[in-house]
């Protein structure tokens, strides 16, 4: 098992234990990103005008969203759409900018980096990441689903024709000096996000989960070189820092239900605003990640599955909840899948084993 494998299965123990009884760490972040006037030149500078009258995001938190971490740099984004790419630009302050790192598709967040998370249907399954540092190096890769349930990274995958450049307010790579940020401009092409079943192209009103990650160690210098700074005591490298714009609750990206929601509009960027809408279907789809969750515990502590709602542990905050459906379990040869009629609707829920999410017409 590689690193990036421990690290995340430890993260997501961390957070079967942080969800006990459905607990909710947070709310998700929600963004309105709007049609960009023009077409828009990548050069990580994201001067035109359709940027600048686009609202940033919120300041980047600690991962966990533990609110006595905070970081000690700052970090915010903006996005854009128009129909061909999905455009997101990221300010990254940092006194020392540096980076190593210059073959593509190797282990990006070895360096400072910036991440970018997408699940274009909110299913948690066929999802795509993309890391860059301030070389412009890039990592992109699908994820067949989180490591959580067993999903494999593939990292032959690459967004075509996606367009990435890096601006310096500073100079990379030099110690003597100090440096301000860097940002970062990217262009995923729509089509290339169409691999996750998402309709394509975006309408007005659609919702993606999207979240963004900075990973940020801590160096010294070195002969003229920077260094990852290591414990005196231990001897070994200390962590890195992990920022993110919709926390987490546990050091681990890899949680797509935790993602922030990105909604599109038709209105050009600066003429106007739309209100983030709730999607009430979000609603179901909670209910039935709780049950998920609640699942995984038991399976830790029994090796089985629950064949109904009233066999599993700690549920008693969900079974004295207002729900918007009666949800049924039934076990399957792999595992078990979760069925609910949504109230006032027709459609039929479920959830499986593998965390995936999806609906049909009630005939």
């Amino acid at each position: 098992m590689d690193f990036k494998t421990i690290f995340f299965n430890c993260g997501f123990l961390l957070c079967l234990a942080l969800n006990v009884q459905g607990q909710k760490i947070s709310l998700p972040k929600h963004y309105v990103c709007y049609k960009a006037a023009s077409s828009l030149k990548i050069d990580g500078k994201a001067d035109e005008k359709s940027w600048q009258m686009a609202d940033w995001t919120d300041d980047f938190v600690d991962i966990t969203g533990n609110q006595q971490s905070p970081p000690r740099f700052r970090t915010r984004t903006k996005m854009l759409w128009d129909t061909k790419y999905f455009y997101v630009f990221a300010e990254i302050y940092e006194p020392h900018i540096w980076a190593n790192l210059r073959q593509r598709d190797t282990v990006i967040y070895l360096n400072n980096d910036f991440e970018v998370f997408i699940d274009p249907d909110g299913d948690t399954h066929k999802y795509f990441e993309f890391e860059v540092n301030a070389l412009n190096t890039q990592w992109d890769l699908l994820l067949t689903k989180p490591y959580r349930d067993g999903g494999i990274p593939i990292t032959t995958w690459n967004f075509d024709k996606m367009i990435s450049a890096v601006s310096i307010d500073g100079t990379i790579n030099n110690p003597s000096d100090t440096d301000r940020m860097w940002g970062v401009e990217i262009a995923f092409p729509l089509k290339s996000l169409g691999d996750s079943s998402a309709v394509v192209p975006v309408r007005q009103g659609d919702q993606w989960r999207v979240n963004f990650s900075r990973v940020e160690w801590q160096a010294s210098v070195q002969n003229g070189q920077y260094f990852k700074k290591v414990n005196p005591k231990t001897g070994k490298r200390l962590p890195e820092d992990n920022w993110v714009w919709s926390p987490q609750g546990s050091v681990n990206m890899h949680i797509p239900d935790k993602w922030g929601y990105v909604q599109f509009s038709d209105i050009i960027c600066g003429k106007g605003t739309a209100a983030f809408i709730s999607n009430l279907e979000d609603e179901v789809k909670d209910e039935l990640r709780i049950l998920y969750y609640s699942q995984k515990r038991h399976h830790i502590s029994y090796q089985r599955y629950a064949s109904a709602i009233t066999d599993l542990d700690g549920m008693d905050d969900y079974k004295s909840s207002e729900l918007k459906f009666n949800p049924e379990i039934k076990l399957t040869s792999g595992g078990y899948e979760v069925t609910a009629k949504q109230t006032a609707s027709d459609k039929i829920w479920h959830i499986n084993e593998s965390g995936k999410v999806w609906a049909e017409k009630n005939h």
